[in-house]
């Protein structure tokens, strides 16, 4: 297939070209990975600025949609990939092929090829697909990498969602790009700098609030690495229509929770259900307005079907239209499956007869199908039986079916219990996205559209 850039991916394209560092901040459907492809073929091709190039994403990422993309476009034809994925011995394989210029990786084996492989790096470019994913510079795969970030000769950070639990984010995100030029090295000096201390118990401290004008001062900080493009400016969307169905607990089911929501405990029946700390007590409290809960041996203990009810009906009224369910614990599935007959989306064969539509019901879980997932051609209509405290996994999940090639309206239906945490958890996914809106908006690329002329 041929590829004609539109004018915005042109400009990617060409803010990769001109900078060894950038962060490319693409909203969902924009062409991300097209665009990357056509700037490292050039950087290698043309330019002969760049000699082999590992690209680092998320497992079905790394597996399935750069590779499908290579293959796809007729001008990278002449690109020699491999994919270091799977046991071992077809990682090293992938990694020792001489003739592949480009290598794609999952994320999580990145601290093995560092670390652990033996393999002699020998990578001028990285491409990080879901730079948020190193947002913690805590975690091992960010330790590990930022050992050879001196050995890299450029770097391109891609994410749609840079900062879904606020500006805390950029730092390691940033550090692993400029290594801590623009927001400091140390995550004491970033937190001194722009932040101030918010909840806190004598000395210790649970969370902090930007500094006044602080926010303004991080986006002048990284604005002349970073390019931000949202596809409402872009793409011509279909209509996206979000909508949310209530449904209530009767009093017993309400006395339950309230019971366990103040005493961090509660009875359900011959079954007693407690919670440890806070995070125990949301997390049991969200299985709850589901309408199931795991007791202390993982059994399974049914607290209302208020949701399975809505979900039934919600099925009914899209009158025979494909629906895709996101879901968030286990017990989801099997309380969904006890009403009606749903095929779980986890293999590229799932993806494919999805997409071809041959799964009327599907359903799908934010943390292992979020990113890079082309649902769109499968169907319009998704529900949200059980939520996420994450905004990055939310809008990720959204955009598998709303994103260029949609050709219907796209419904995004939420099912929440009154009176229950789901009412929290989307107050703070529209709180955090306001956040992360703004970020957006203060290094937005501005690029005429000459196609709408």
């Amino acid at each position: 297939m041929q590829f004609w850039p539109h004018d915005y991916q042109k400009k990617a394209i060409k803010f990769i070209e001109e900078h060894p560092i950038a962060c490319l901040l693409l909203d969902m459907g924009l062409g991300k990975t097209i665009i990357t492809l056509t700037a490292l073929q050039n950087l290698m091709t043309d330019y002969f600025e760049v000699k082999r190039v590992l690209i680092i994403g998320p497992l079905r990422v790394a597996r399935d949609t750069w590779p499908a993309e290579i293959k796809k476009w007729e001008h990278l034809q002449g690109l020699k990939y491999s994919v270091a994925v799977g046991t071992e011995v077809e990682r090293l394989t992938a990694l020792n092929d001489r003739e592949s210029q480009i290598v794609i990786i999952n994320r999580e084996n990145i601290q093995w090829l560092i670390e652990k492989s033996g393999y002699r790096w020998n990578f001028d470019m990285v491409v990080i697909d879901e730079l948020s994913s190193f947002k913690n510079h805590n975690v091992k795969r960010f330790k590990a990498l930022m050992k050879v970030r001196p050995y890299i000769k450029r770097i391109v950070g891609l994410t749609g969602t840079p900062s879904s639990n606020g500006l805390m984010d950029l730092f390691a995100e940033y550090k692993l790009l400029d290594m801590g030029k623009r927001l400091g090295r140390f995550i004491s000096q970033y937190r001194e700098q722009y932040f101030l201390p918010d909840k806190r118990s004598q000395q210790m401290i649970f969370s902090y609030k930007l500094r006044q004008g602080a926010d303004d001062e991080i986006y002048e900080k990284i604005s002349d690495i970073t390019i931000s493009m949202r596809s409402g400016d872009y793409l011509k969307l279909p209509e996206l229509v979000e909508c949310s169905t209530a449904v209530e607990m009767d009093d017993k089911e309400k006395k339950i929770y309230n019971a366990m929501k103040k005493e961090l405990a509660t009875e359900i029946g011959e079954h007693q259900i407690d919670a440890v700390s806070a995070a125990a007590l949301s997390n049991k409290l969200l299985q709850m307005a589901n309408g199931a809960v795991y007791d202390d041996q993982k059994g399974v203990i049914k607290v209302h079907e208020r949701k399975l009810e809505a979900l039934e009906d919600l099925i009914e009224s899209a009158n025979g239209r494909p629906v895709l369910i996101a879901y968030w614990f286990k017990h989801d599935i099997q309380q969904i499956r006890s009403r009606l007959y749903a095929r779980e989306i986890k293999s590229s064969k799932d993806i494919q007869e999805w997409n071809e539509g041959k799964i009327p019901v599907a359903l799908i879980h934010p943390a292992s199908a979020g990113h890079g997932l082309n649902l769109q051609a499968g169907g319009s209509f998704l529900i949200w039986y059980g939520l996420t405290w994450s905004l990055e996994l939310y809008q990720q999940t959204n955009a598998r079916l709303y994103r260029q090639g949609q050709k219907e309206t796209v419904v995004i239906q939420h099912i929440i219990t009154n009176g229950t945490i789901d009412e929290r958890v989307m107050k703070a996914l529209q709180k955090k996205g306001e956040v992360q809106d703004s970020l957006i908006e203060a290094v937005k690329a501005e690029v005429c559209n000459h196609e709408d002329s």
